[in-house]
């Protein structure tokens, strides 16, 4: 069993089982969304097995895999897992089956492709996306990760562009051209690794992660800056981080919701993940130097998406600028460079993917009822759908990071590690609570409370497909708000190797009236 290749086994399943689908016939769409769930459900017990099988207190890495890939370049086929890309590749494999029965009807009626082999395609190209995020997620070489990090964007471009609404074509360009820019960037920055590693003894160039961060990069200063940025860059444009966030709203909104929540709960999280493996861990000395830079764009992109948020009319608008104003958290947590900080970032990406998609789904779900994303059309929904409104309710106070919700703990973790850094940061990202409350309150309010408007009245409440999508994300967001502990007994190991490798420990802790070196004063 110790030799059998989990983690090739996990991306290659989904990319066996979307050429699977696409080589069925035509007329066979029920038979085709059937075997991509159930592709994604055996995937999703593939990662609870190693799940189970994962010793947080062991190696760092662990179901390693290397192979010889392109020995004239350095890079191999390396492969592992450490906690952080546990928990991440459990929240990918949990939402893809959740998502491809939420969107079970969307590929139907593609747009521009009419009654063809669009549904085939559709669930297709997710599965596809899962494989190439999962490869992502566990590549241990620089190489490797890079070539799947700008692969993802193509069946993500096409999910955009083939079945999404009107404004579809221009979103996903967008989309693609945002992120193709910064992986070019990122590309720049990748040679320029291998280039440093071939002029160090200890190398002879490689790509290996685990070797360049264990030897260290030797070369001048503002070199491994302009190496950090260009890797910064990329995975800014990604997560999102506000100034490069301008893609996102559209691109959600075009997006079919199922679609929507696969990229800005999964594919974004490469992104992050990404300024917490090779950012910190590479550039130790560059992550350092340009913290503060990162924290005031974090702290920005946090109030700037929530104020944004409250002033929108289209409620999937609304909910796609809430995300960037959670990025801006996440963020936040790993240049906060504490433990508090990073445990809380990696646990939030966790738990925005659940209250994200949760909330995304039913609004989806009602939007794809009354044919219209304004806000104004709607009104006493919970008159007609009150487990709809029930549902929506319970994720959009997730969304605000109620007490008792998942999210609560994470944002809680994230704002003390970077209260003992970076102390007006903190309680300037604070403010963020209180405009949550105001957009999602209001949200709710003008939805599904008050009068029934003319229109509502046909408004069904959830099926049975859509309750089986919703009852799992809810209950999750209930059992993490309560009991995060197997998760963060998973994510802290982890965190705490990559504080190692940075260089960086907690600030010392403080008392009125006396100095961190343990004197008095006045």
């Amino acid at each position: 069993m110790s030799g059998f290749p989990w983690l090739t086994a996990l991306w290659v399943l989904p990319l066996v089982g979307a050429g699977v689908v696409l080589a069925l016939p035509v007329h066979k769409r029920a038979l085709a969304k059937s075997v991509a769930v159930g592709v994604s459900v055996v995937v999703l017990c593939l990662a609870v097995v190693l799940a189970i099988r994962f010793d947080p207190t062991g190696e760092q890495y662990q179901f390693v895999e290397s192979h010889a890939w392109i020995p004239a370049f350095g890079t191999r086929y390396i492969l592992g897992l450490d906690g952080i890309a546990l928990v991440l590749v459990l929240l990918t494999t949990v939402l893809v089956p959740l998502l491809l029965l939420a969107g079970w009807n969307d590929g139907d009626t593609a747009p521009d492709y009419g009654q063809r082999r669009m549904a085939h395609t559709y669930v297709a190209l997710t599965l596809m996306v899962e494989a190439m995020v999962i490869v992502s997620f566990t590549a241990l070489d620089v190489l490797l990760f890079y070539i799947f990090f700008e692969a993802m964007l193509i069946p993500m471009y096409f999910l955009i562009g083939g079945f999404g609404g009107v404004g579809r074509t221009y979103a996903a360009v967008k989309f693609l051209l945002y992120n193709l820019f910064g992986g070019l960037i990122m590309l720049a920055a990748v040679i320029g690794v291998y280039v440093v590693t071939a002029r160090q003894d200890a190398f002879g160039g490689t790509f290996d992660f685990r070797v360049i961060v264990a030897e260290g990069l030797d070369a001048d200063p503002g070199v491994l800056k302009a190496l950090f940025l260009g890797f910064m860059f990329a995975f800014a444009v990604k997560a999102p981080l506000w100034p490069f966030h301008t893609w996102l709203p559209g691109a959600a909104v075009e997006a079919t919701p199922a679609s929507a929540v696969l990229m800005m709960a999964v594919v974004d999280k490469v992104g992050t993940f990404g300024m917490l493996r090779y950012c910190l861990q590479m550039f130790p000395e560059a992550s350092a130097y340009f913290a503060p830079f990162v924290t005031v764009l974090a702290v920005i992109g946090i109030i700037y998406g929530a104020v944004l948020a409250i002033g929108q009319t289209d409620v999937m608008r609304l909910i796609a600028y809430t995300s960037i104003s959670h990025f801006g958290f996440i963020i936040l947590g790993i240049f906060a460079m504490t433990s508090q900080g990073q445990a809380g970032s990696t646990l939030y990406m966790v738990n925005h993917g659940i209250s994200t998609a949760a909330l995304f789904l039913i609004a989806g779900f009602l939007v794809s009822r009354r044919g219209t994303r304004l806000i104004a059309d709607y009104g006493g929904v919970q008159k007609v759908a009150p487990v709809m409104a029930g549902t929506f309710l319970v994720a959009g106070l997730a969304t605000l990071s109620l007490p008792g919700l998942a999210p609560f703990i994470s944002e809680f973790l994230v704002l003390v590690g970077t209260f003992s850094r970076y102390r007006i940061a903190a309680v300037v990202a604070t403010f963020a609570l209180v405009l949550a409350a105001i957009y999602v309150l209001w949200l709710y309010q003008r939805m599904m409370t008050g009068p029934l408007k003319e229109g509502n009245e046909t408004v069904r409440d959830l099926v049975r497909r859509e309750i089986v999508v919703v009852a799992p994300l809810i209950a999750l967001l209930l059992v993490l708000g309560v009991y995060p502990k197997p998760v963060l007994d998973v994510i802290t190991p982890a965190v705490s190797h990559v504080l190692v490798t940075v260089g960086q420990h907690d600030p010392a802790p403080t008392v009125a009236g006396q100095d961190p070196q343990g004197g008095t004063h006045r």
